[in-house]
């Protein structure tokens, strides 16, 4: 991950240097504002910090009606926020409001109110998501809210749903983690065969340096498996580089200052957990909820495996729970098939049934 970043670093200082990329780079910030506007009667567009935890933390809150069901997305990473994702999200915004949280060391939240490493633990994290859905059932007057977790946000939203289900409608995973040390000891497999089909021999290296036992790995060595996985991603490679960054870059309320901040949190956050998110099982936490359980996985996510996840889905107990493959992705199918993803949550009648629930 960390070549990842330093290529991130590069992108942006390259972006910064001269009067031509600044001006593409102001030019593309309009488009986006323009096409992203919401002026119906009852849109809400809000960016404001709040006091979660005795921090200012981040809280951007986007829709087109007000009365519609808050979608409040946990991000991954665990240190990259996914309000960069909101130009791709528009869609969404006719049948949500969607919220975008930066937690603890990430965005604009480390921005406003510093690094902080000792306070990066997943309880506190759980313990921060709980006030945050809370903050939201009052300040937009609704009993419940929807819980979407996507990659490491995984660590962060079971425990939420599983400790306060009067606070959610459903949850929706997508990218989704089960035990960490399975999925790169599996991932680690699946990506040295694509490199040697392909006749890379220089990524058959980089992985075949790593033990097969990803207990023994340190940050570095899970980099190389995440960056040679996702660069030689059959369906969406390099989806960092393609999406994320150029969004990230293009964001209309960003300024470089907000860019430096978000790449920042991106290292930094993912090297101080790392100890922490190697060790999640999801299963260690239980496989019955008391909310609706839905499972939006890309078909062929080469980051979090789709097996693991549909091993574990099929363990799952809740009210009303679905699975959707969605075909064309792999990882951040929420943002690389945006509208496979909407359709999704309204064919399986989600919609509905948390309508029915806030009634």
């Amino acid at each position: 991950m960390s070549v990842l970043v330093a290529t991130a670093v590069t992108a942006a200082v390259v972006a910064a240097a001269g009067s031509a990329p600044l001006a593409y780079r102001a030019a593309r910030k309009r488009q986006r504002a323009a096409e992203g506007r919401i002026d119906t009667p009852a849109g809400i567009v809000e960016g404001r910090y709040v006091t979660i935890g005795g921090v200012e933390q981040w809280l951007q809150i986007r829709g087109e009606d007000r009365a519609n069901p808050v979608l409040l997305v946990v991000h991954g990473g665990p240190g990259s926020p996914y309000s960069v994702f909101t130009p791709v999200l528009r869609e969404w915004e006719r049948y949500f409001t969607v919220v975008q949280w930066d937690r603890r060391g990430c965005g604009r939240t480390l921005r406003r109110s510093g690094w902080h490493p000792q306070e990066l633990t997943f309880d506190r994290l759980v313990d921060d998501g709980i006030e945050v859905a809370e903050y939201l059932r009052e300040h937009l007057g609704q009993n419940r809210v929807i819980l979407m977790a996507g990659s490491m946000g995984t660590i962060v939203g079971l425990p939420m749903v599983r400790r306060r289900p009067d606070l959610f409608s459903a949850y929706v995973g997508t990218d989704f983690y089960v035990n960490m040390i399975e999925n790169e000891r599996r991932g680690r497999a699946d990506t040295l065969e694509r490199l040697r089909a392909a006749g890379n021999r220089r990524g058959v290296a980089a992985l075949e340096a790593l033990d097969p036992d990803p207990r023994t790995w340190d940050f570095k060595a899970w980099g190389t498996r995440m960056q040679w996985s996702m660069a030689t991603d059959p369906t969406t490679p390099n989806a960092v580089f393609r999406l994320l960054f150029p969004l990230l870059l293009t964001k209309p309320d960003y300024s470089l200052r907000d860019v430096a901040a978000w790449l920042k949190g991106f290292s930094k956050v993912n090297a101080a957990m790392y100890e922490q998110f190697m060790r999640f099982d999801a299963r260690a936490l239980g496989t019955t909820f008391e909310v609706p359980f839905f499972l939006f996985q890309g078909a062929r996510d080469v980051v979090t495996l789709v097996e693991p996840a549909v091993e574990y889905f099929a363990e799952v107990q809740a009210p009303v729970k679905e699975l959707v493959l969605i075909e064309g992705a792999s990882h951040f199918a929420a943002f690389t098939e945006p509208g496979k993803f909407l359709e999704a949550l309204k064919a399986l009648k989600a919609l509905e049934t948390l309508r029915r629930v806030r009634r």
